[in-house]
């Protein structure tokens, strides 16, 4: 968004302003930082090469990467924030409320194998959250849909069908609306939590980005730096019924709290795997030595930048 890095560039110059006037007779206080905590899966942490290189250091496994964009926001908003990230790859929403959880690193056989894995168990997410904290940011539920196993069994069922077909929505489209009903369930009382350990935090979910284009045809069939042998009736399928739902199931939970969705569908509509200015990676970025597994690059992780970082300034009261 232009008009925000417009005003990050102008708050900069009058911060390089401030800093060469004269001293006041009466040394004023420093700004108070805001406590941010950032929350979530693989989408928020970066996890992929494509989003940059991971910077902890012993690695724990939930490969947060430099240029995922609560990092991006971090360096863009400076002193202004105090950040905490513990988002984690592959983490579900019972591993923000609740649940102590194992990172896999980059542990993805059979298209990949990480050699420090395994990894001790991280905290539960929320115990980063307290009464210091003035907002928070948390994007989770594709896990706990099981979107990762559901792409691997789609791969799996349309492999051989050249490209013919819906076999993965005719195996699995039943079982779908119970995992909505599920994600539903747990990201209620996941935000009721956080609300008990930080009341007076302003709690801002993060939708999911484009995948999938509108026009699957764009997507080519075996191509496995998109979604290789995933039919294109079964990418529809995904589209409408997986992934746009889990949006509007994030959606509705933050409004039944009072909480804030920001949505990084819409922006991100000609940007999916299959668009030629992608900014989410396919089953592989670069095929066969750089597995993906359809996770947002440095260009995805800037856009939800964009989004996310003005909602952080609303929601703290900078306008």
């Amino acid at each position: 968004m232009a008009r925000f890095r417009t005003r990050l560039a102008l708050l900069g110059s009058a911060v390089a302003l401030a800093a060469g006037a004269p001293a006041p007779a009466q040394p004023a206080a420093a700004a108070p930082a805001y406590d941010w905590v950032a929350l979530g899966d693989s989408y928020t942490a970066g996890v992929i090469p494509a989003a940059g290189d991971t910077f902890e250091v012993p690695r724990d496994g939930c490969e947060r990467t430099d240029r995922s964009y609560p990092q991006v926001i971090d360096r863009d908003l400076g002193s202004l924030i105090e950040l905490t990230n513990v988002s984690c790859g592959a983490a579900t929403i019972a591993d923000v409320t609740h649940q102590a959880q194992n990172p896999i690193g980059r542990h993805l056989p059979p298209f990949s194998e990480d050699p420090d894995y395994p990894f001790p168990p991280v905290p539960p997410q929320s115990e980063a959250v307290g009464p210091d904290t003035d907002v928070i940011t948390v994007g989770v539920g594709g896990n706990t849909l099981g979107f990762a196993d559901i792409l691997f069994q789609c791969l799996q069922l349309g492999d051989g069908t050249g490209g013919e077909g819906t076999p993965c929505r005719n195996a699995l489209a039943d079982g779908i609306p119970g995992r909505l009903a599920g994600v539903s369930r747990e990201y209620g009382e996941m935000l009721a939590v956080l609300h008990n350990r930080a009341p007076h935090a302003k709690i801002l979910t993060v939708g999911y980005p484009t995948v999938i284009p509108q026009d699957t045809a764009k997507c080519q069939y075996t191509n496995w730096e998109q979604f290789a042998t995933i039919t294109p009736g079964d990418l529809d399928w995904l589209r409408t019924d997986v992934l746009e739902p889990l949006n509007q199931v994030i959606k509705k939970s933050a409004a039944a709290h009072d909480d804030k969705f920001v949505d990084l569908y819409g922006s991100s509509q000609n940007h999916s795997v299959c668009d030629t200015n992608k900014w989410v990676e396919g089953v592989f970025a670069h095929f066969p030595t750089e597995v993906a597994f359809v996770h947002p690059n440095a260009k995805g992780h800037q856009n939800a930048a964009d989004h996310v970082a003005p909602a952080i300034l609303n929601a703290v009261g900078v306008n």
